[in-house]
């Protein structure tokens, strides 16, 4: 008889861990607490392959269960899960399942608060551009158990992995990881800084070969003593990162590796600074990976962007509106305000995160003309821009609503971009950040089209 695995969060990654399971001989049964999870059309084939789905269902484990995989989303201390790790049920996270199957392969592992989804495409597009199979997975492109079920089997993998990913793996250990930025974030979750840092941490454990972004502070503050043998970027050349290990660099306005100049920096078509070191990890990967210098100019200058990241959507009267779904934080927000040009008009809200603000609002009252909130964030938002002096603001009920007003403000206001830039998750209103973004792009098209006509 079949040994029995739960596979508990019925979205993308859920789906392909069951189906994983089930080609490797397991009895599988996936379930959902929401009776109406997102993705629950694909039920029936899911049945129809053998797979046991339940929707509006609480796991508690049971005698029956040997093993349980988790989707990112499902907090990793629920009481279900200790419960099942008491009973010595093997608990365990999709990504840890994928890497089970490819271990044999070489992983590329990036982790981060921010810059990971740009890095780990931008990462991708260079292999590729070398002629490797090496497609992005974990939080960006395919389920990390999607190209374990892949017929081709990947050349490299090259995984975006969240700090929920690496909490529920205990074995997966790439090639090369990539430690991009720390701030905090994600503490509802993970209580602590010092736990949040400590999950990032053991991705870079667990690697053959560590590259760690020497401009952030906190890296640059608190990672030496854990990896004394960790290589090291700065987009303000190798002195800056001095007595640290400098393996990529910007240098006379190139992407310098040990000496070696490799591609201009303003090849990479995406506007920031924050991007320069994205640029210089993803280079640091490649040249690690073996990659010729040639791949790595030819993938860089042919990188398109990242979906929902300072997305240039559309133009009208010379501004730009641009998408920045994907700026869940007051971090990363307020990176993607500096990024664009000012006078800006911000529309952001959503579901608001802990964190500290006070860097975001600075740049708002810097380069933004008009706020305007959406979702259950907007009154506080609102409240803490009146704190700090700014008035300029409106609140709205929906992104619909905030994309009119935006383009009804543009002759009189005169701004140089509208930037959807949240600051906050998605979940207020939005399954996740990318329908938000794809929401904001189609309101963006429409709303133009009819300026135009």
């Amino acid at each position: 008889m079949s040994s029995c695995a739960h596979v508990i969060g019925l979205g993308k990654s859920g789906i392909a861990a069951a189906r994983l399971l089930l080609r490797e001989g397991w009895k599988v049964v996936l379930s959902d607490r929401n009776t109406a999870p997102l993705l629950s059309d694909v039920i029936p084939q899911l049945e129809s392959e053998g797979i046991t789905v339940r929707t509006g269902y609480c796991f508690s484990p049971d005698r029956e269960t040997s093993l349980i995989v988790v989707s990112p989303g499902v907090p990793w201390d629920i009481p279900a899960l200790i419960e099942a790790r008491d009973q010595r049920i093997e608990v365990i996270g999709e990504a840890e399942l994928a890497w089970r199957s490819l271990s044999d392969r070489p992983w590329v592992g990036i982790t981060g608060t921010n810059g990971k989804t740009t890095t780990t495409a931008l990462t991708a597009a260079i292999f590729q551009a070398a002629g490797l199979n090496a497609p992005a997975c974990g939080n960006i492109g395919y389920a990390a158990c999607d190209l374990a079920l892949e017929s081709a089997v990947p050349d490299w993998v090259v995984a975006e992995l969240s700090s929920y990913q690496i909490e529920a793996s205990s074995t997966l250990s790439p090639r090369i990881g990539l430690w991009t930025t720390f701030t905090p974030d994600h503490l509802a979750r993970h209580k602590t800084l010092e736990n949040y840092f400590s999950i990032k941490a053991k991705l870079l454990r667990h690697s053959e070969k560590v590259v760690l972004n020497g401009d952030d502070p906190y890296l640059k503050g608190n990672a030496p003593q854990l990896f004394p043998n960790a290589y090291w970027t700065s987009v303000k050349g190798p002195c800056a990162i001095a007595p640290l290990v400098p393996l990529a660099y910007i240098e006379d306005g190139w992407v310098t590796v040990e000496t070696q100049p490799i591609v201009r920096a303003d090849a990479l078509n995406m506007v920031g600074n924050h991007n320069q070191q994205n640029l210089l990890l993803a280079v640091a990967a490649a040249h690690l990976a073996g990659i010729e210098a040639e791949a790595i100019a030819r993938g860089v200058a042919s990188f398109p962007g990242v979906p929902h990241r300072l997305e240039r959507v559309g133009s009208w009267q010379d501004v730009d509106f641009i998408n920045d779904s994907k700026a869940t934080n007051y971090d990363a927000a307020e990176v993607g305000l500096g990024a664009v040009s000012a006078p800006t008009i911000l529309i952001a809200g959503g579901e608001a995160k802990e964190g500290n603000d006070e860097a975001w609002l600075k740049v708002i009252h810097k380069k933004v003309v008009k706020v305007l909130l959406i979702g259950s964030a907007a009154p506080f938002f609102a409240q803490r821009l009146h704190e700090t002096g700014f008035s300029q603001y409106e609140i709205f009920d929906t992104l619909d609503r905030a994309v009119k007003r935006s383009v009804e403000l543009v002759p009189t206001l005169e701004p140089k971009t509208v930037l959807l830039s949240p600051a906050c998750a998605s979940f207020d209103q939005y399954p996740n950040f990318e329908a938000r973004g794809d929401h904001f792009r189609s309101l963006c098209h429409n709303l133009l089209a009819e300026s135009y006509d």
